[in-house]
């Protein structure tokens, strides 16, 4: 690596003496690393969002920090793996179903950015809490977004502020799923049969399993902020060039008729139909690629260590660029090209894509992503076709790419 490198370089966010890792090479580092060398680092604006400061979630001991790591509930009882997510298809589906039925059909224009994010979060709302509440819903999407935009803010809680707003939907949010965690753990007092992650996350924590109180609703507002962010941009940015490209939209057509086909008598999705959507999630893979669904994680180096020519002092923060790659053109020829191809046969290069993380810490939730991201997309292409109304639309957002107009929609019902 050449000493001034633009894959590695020093600067200060959030107050912090900070180092920017970029590039595949960087990626493997940070993966192949942890907890050896550097932890997981949260903005002191994230830690008093979710009450870290209160729960175990801050932990100065590498050592305990992979333990947490590795054996936290939905690590440890696999509630996210495709078999625990899996268990759950049919309702997702249904819920995708009811929702295309009452806010799509008999529309001749849509905007997507709202609907899509009102939907991933009734999903989320089910999976997670096992709470089927459209309305509820609806009503906590503002909520979430000013909760997204604050988790790396300047923590100044003044009225008006970014953080201000974020810790106000914090509280409501908080509000929710206490009131939930209450009604399950009495349901589960009784004896109910009850299936969703709270309630897996609830018995855990009854056994003894290490998890408090306050880490439930953290870990839940975490996981379900998680899923909404990255999921909602995901399927939007999907459907806008899908709208611009015919000939994707007829390979995805295609594909997703010919599963509908292959199903038979059976109405409901399974894992072998999503195993056989291979074009579908490439087109989510060079989505994710064009318009990354998550924002850069932060590390704290545990120890000096040296990377290329650098040596990174004990303490510094490492801002993990993890999309750094993907408009490279040394791994991604002609990148600003929406090509699902680079992610056909062999695909990228090893650490090039990483928009999951990697190491220890890759997302949980990206099998939970995977499978709504597909369901959601076949429901919608076995209904209609669509064009955008503004091609051009511009893309804003701070931490994640947001369509300016909210991508306005024509529907043509097939």
């Amino acid at each position: 690596m050449k000493k001034y490198s633009s894959e590695v370089f020093k600067t200060s966010i959030l107050e912090e003496p900070t180092i920017v890792f970029c590039g595949p090479d960087a990626n493997k580092h940070i993966s192949a690393n942890e907890p050896k060398l550097v932890k997981v680092w949260y903005p002191k604006s994230q830690i008093s969002l979710f009450n870290m400061h209160l729960g175990k979630y801050q932990s100065p001991n590498p050592s305990t920090e992979m333990k947490k790591v590795t054996n936290s509930p939905v690590r440890m009882m696999g509630l996210l793996k495709p078999e625990g997510v899996m268990k759950h298809l049919g309702k997702i589906e249904s819920i995708t179903k009811q929702h295309i039925r009452t806010q799509w059909e008999g529309k001749e224009e849509v905007k997507v950015f709202m609907l899509v994010k009102a939907l991933v979060l009734n999903l989320s709302c089910q999976f997670f809490l096992g709470l089927d509440d459209p309305d509820l819903a609806s009503k906590l999407v503002v909520k979430f977004d000013h909760l997204q935009h604050g988790v790396q803010s300047v923590p100044v809680n003044f009225p008006g502020t970014t953080y201000n707003r974020a810790l106000k939907a914090a509280a409501t949010i908080r509000e929710e799923i206490q009131l939930i965690i209450k009604e399950k753990c009495d349901a589960l007092t009784k004896g109910a049969v009850v299936e969703d992650i709270l309630a897996d996350i609830i018995v855990a924590e009854q056994a003894g399993r290490s998890v408090s109180n306050v880490d439930i609703y953290s870990m839940i507002m975490g996981l379900m902020l998680a899923s909404y962010m990255s999921v909602s941009n995901v399927i939007t940015f999907m459907i806008k060039h899908i709208g611009q490209r015919p000939d994707i939209y007829q390979k995805i057509a295609s594909e997703q008729t010919e599963i509908s086909r292959s199903r038979g008598s059976c109405k409901t999705l399974d894992w072998e139909s999503i195993q056989k959507m291979k074009y579908t999630w490439a087109v989510a893979q060079e989505t994710m690629r064009l318009h990354p669904p998550t924002p850069s994680p932060f590390r704290e180096a545990v120890a000096d260590f040296t990377f290329g020519a650098f040596t990174i002092p004990k303490g510094w923060k490492i801002l993990w660029a993890v999309n750094a790659a993907n408009m490279s053109p040394e791994y991604f020829p002609d990148p600003e090209n929406f090509d699902p191809s680079r992610f056909e046969g062999n695909g990228p290069a090893p650490y090039t894509f990483v928009p999951f993380g990697g190491g220890p810490r890759t997302c949980p939730g990206k099998d939970y992503a995977r499978i709504v991201i597909l369901t959601v997309i076949h429901n919608l292409v076995t209904k209609f076709k669509w064009e955008v109304l503004f091609p051009d639309e511009k893309i804003t957002g701070t931490m994640l790419p947001i369509p300016a107009k909210g991508l306005p929609i024509r529907l043509h019902p097939i």
